[in-house]
């Protein structure tokens, strides 16, 4: 993954003038580099569905990582908890099928190494696809016996039952990067959590493996994290975290306290498992951060980075650089000092490494102690107290019993109470504040194993490094720690400097410094009106607007009437009021303080005009326009006569519309009158009814002859 140039070097450290000896590492991220990756899952009930996914991701792990590098290689573990009450369920029925209903699990155990780091995708598949379902009684799972387990089981023998060796087979892991995938859906016991199962007994950080399974869950608690971050930084293990939504923010403290971890968020059924893998990959192997083993007494090391696009550190961040790309080089410049010298002037060794990987560079430390000037020392010279103690190197060495800067004086005073009471503060009984040792009635300050952090004052009492911080910096990073009160740069204040006096970001878009209606507090508005919110006191939900909410204190106040006529004096005085004689008279909108034109009417439904505006020293001015403009009142009767007209000539328009209807339809039944009229035809002959007026009759005796 890295490349190193510097493997070995050997510094000389002056300790008299406490000169530092500076060197250069560098490092270019490989490629091609091979990598082991472990992947340990929670077989606890609640991942039934993610297993079913993880059978397959062998195969398909192995071909996204062939786009990295050509030798990989894949492991597969598995945990579930304790085997004792009260994690799970210890009546015989349950240690067989800890499940409920018809569910077939198998029996509960604490962590088993199911796949040895393997290059056959398909021996993976082949043996996570036989792994079945556990079951547990509470939430938390015993992840962290898991870990603690892949982390020393690496290699070498496993050590079962404290003392007894046993040949089981080891994980794996090679001199690689080495990636360890911790996949589950809940939090973790750690170190304590044991005693409600009565395991009291710490963890031992050692292998226990049998027959790959852990067999001392019971008999070992829950390691610390403390003691995981140790296990996984000596064997070189970087962690994935890929967990559930639901507990993002407990994993993300953890891998701030885990270095070289990431934390992926995990689908409900771990469908994105390989897509989590490859990015949290690219994540850390982008990253390097230099670690050192434990410093001899009196020698500091200070780092110094050069990274990627002219990005430098100094301090904690002088040890990382990030976002590094393959091909990239980047350079670090170590300085160390020594600041006392080893007791029998014995050769030391430190050793730097980046974090997760093997590499790592020896340095090896001779001290020089004396230097050749002290062959000239000019013995009992007076410019050491009247002889006591030998010149040399243009200080005292004092002889023996003697003691000071000069020799002034003798270890029987410096050890008298007499003396020891001029280096006690008044009211105390700390000599020299327990920062320093009294010599001669005089308190010598402690000198810290940083060398930028030192104690001063008469009684020591005083330092520069134990001020208020903020954001991990001592002040905030805007000030100077002097006598543990931070001394702020301009335009900071605060204890720790962290409140800035600048008012920009509490500008509203009016100009005005939250809106004239809050204080700008470190750069953040603290509203004052109970209305107002938001960062600059802009938002109101309930306001009716500058206008509106001075008409009535306006109109009190220049024309004496109105809602608040009666309590003017006492509502009405907060801002300054000047009458202008026309609306040309008021304020126009190119001055400097922001302006508001309003115009309202009044209780006589007249219209007045008024500006309202804030001047520099937040105080509100109002402009009134003296005299309102009433609308003339209406004239009667000429809207009386209108009135009148209006309805006649509308009366008249309808009578003679209704007169032109009948004109129109009278015309129009005679001319059908007439057509009918035109078309009827009278029959001639006789009316069989008619019966006529005249009768005729014969008399019978007409015609006949006399004589008869």
């Amino acid at each position: 993954m890295w490349g190193m140039y510097t493997s070995r070097t050997k510094l000389w450290l002056v300790q008299e003038n406490r000169e530092p000896q500076t060197f250069s590492l560098k490092f270019k991220r490989a490629e091609d580099y091979p990598i082991d990756l472990y992947y340990l899952m929670d077989l606890s009930y609640s991942m039934k569905d993610d297993l079913e996914n993880v059978k397959s991701l062998g195969t398909a792990l192995m071909t996204e990582m062939e786009k990295i590098t050509s030798d990989f290689r894949i492991g597969f573990g598995s945990f579930v908890e304790k085997t004792v009450m009260p994690y799970i369920s210890t009546t015989p029925a349950k240690l067989r099928n800890p499940c409920t209903g018809d569910q077939n699990c198998t029996t509960p155990f604490s962590y088993r190494n199911v796949l040895n780091l393997t290059s056959e995708g398909n021996r993976f598949n082949e043996l996570v696809g036989a792994q079945q379902i556990s079951g547990n009684l509470d939430s938390p799972e015993g992840g962290f016996d898991a870990i603690m387990q892949v982390a020393v089981c690496g290699f070498g023998w496993c050590l079962l039952y404290i003392y007894a060796p046993s040949r089981n087979k080891q994980i794996g892991w090679r001199n690689v990067t080495r990636l360890l995938v911790f996949s589950t859906d809940a939090g973790f016991h750690f170190a304590g959590d044991g005693k409600l199962g009565g395991i009291v007994l710490p963890n031992d950080g050692r292998c226990h493996l049998e027959n790959n399974l852990y067999a001392m869950s019971h008999y070992y608690d829950y390691p610390s994290i403390a003691h995981l971050v140790q296990k996984l930084s000596e064997n070189n293990i970087q962690t994935i975290f890929a967990v559930t939504e639901e507990f993002q923010a407990v994993y993300k403290e953890l891998k701030n306290l885990i270095p070289k971890s990431a934390v992926g968020t995990l689908s409900a059924n771990s469908s994105n498992v390989i897509q989590l893998i490859i990015d949290a990959y690219n994540s850390l192997s982008s990253e390097v951060i230099l670690e050192n083993s434990k410093l001899p007494k009196g020698v500091t090391i200070n780092y110094k980075s050069y990274c990627k696009n002219g990005v430098n550190g100094t301090g904690e961040s002088g040890r990382k650089c990030s976002n590094i790309s393959i091909g990239d080089e980047v350079k670090f410049e170590i300085s160390v000092t020594a600041n006392e010298c080893p007791k029998k002037g014995q050769n030391e060794t430190i050793k730097i490494k980046p974090l997760g990987f093997t590499e790592e560079v020896e340095i090896n430390l001779q001290f020089i102690c004396e230097c050749q000037c002290q062959n000239e020392g000019e013995a009992n010279s007076p410019d050491c107290h009247e002889g006591n103690g030998t010149f040399e190197c243009g200080a005292c060495r004092c002889n023996e019993g003697r003691i000071g800067r000069l020799c002034e004086c003798s270890t029987d005073e410096v050890n008298s109470e007499d003396m020891d009471a001029y280096c006690r503060r008044e009211n105390s009984t700390e000599i020299c504040s327990n920062n320093g040792e009294c010599i001669c009635g005089q308190c010598v300050c402690k000198k810290r194993e940083n060398t930028n952090e030192v104690y001063s004052g008469k009684y020591c009492e005083c330092d520069n490094f134990n001020c208020d911080r903020s954001n991990g910096l001592i002040c905030g990073g805007n000030g100077i720690c002097k006598c543990r009160v931070c001394e702020c740069y301009p335009n900071y204040t605060g204890s720790a400097c962290d409140c800035s006096l600048d008012t920009t970001t509490c500008m509203a878009s009016n100009g005005q410094i939250c809106n004239g209606r809050g204080t700008c507090e470190c750069g953040t508005c603290n509203c004052t009106d109970p209305k107002f919110q938001g960062p600059t006191c802009e938002m109101c939900q309930t306001c009716l607007g500058v206008c509106a909410e001075h008409k009535d204190c306006v109109q009190c106040r220049a024309f004496e009437k109105g809602e608040k006529k009666e309590t003017c004096s006492q509502d009405c005085g907060y801002f300054n009021m000047t009458l202008v004689e026309s609306r040309d008279k008021l304020p126009q909108p190119n001055q400097p303080d922001p302006l508001s034109h309003c115009k309202e009417k009044d209780v006589d439904d007249c219209w007045f005009y008024f500006t309202y505006s804030v001047n520099s020293n937040n105080e509100p001015i109002v402009h009134v326009v003296d005299t309102p403009e009433c609308p003339t009142g209406p004239d009667i009767i000429p809207i009386v006569a209108g009135v009148v007209a209006g309805i006649v000539l509308i009366g008249l328009a309808l009578l003679l519309i209704w007169k032109l209807l009948m004109i129109i339809h009278d015309r129009r039944e005679f001319a059908k009158f007439e057509k009918e009229k035109m078309n009827a035809k009278w029959d001639t002959q006789e009316n069989p009814i008619y019966k006529s007026p005249i009768n005729n009759f014969k008399n019978p005796n007409y015609g006949r002859k006399a004589g008869l």
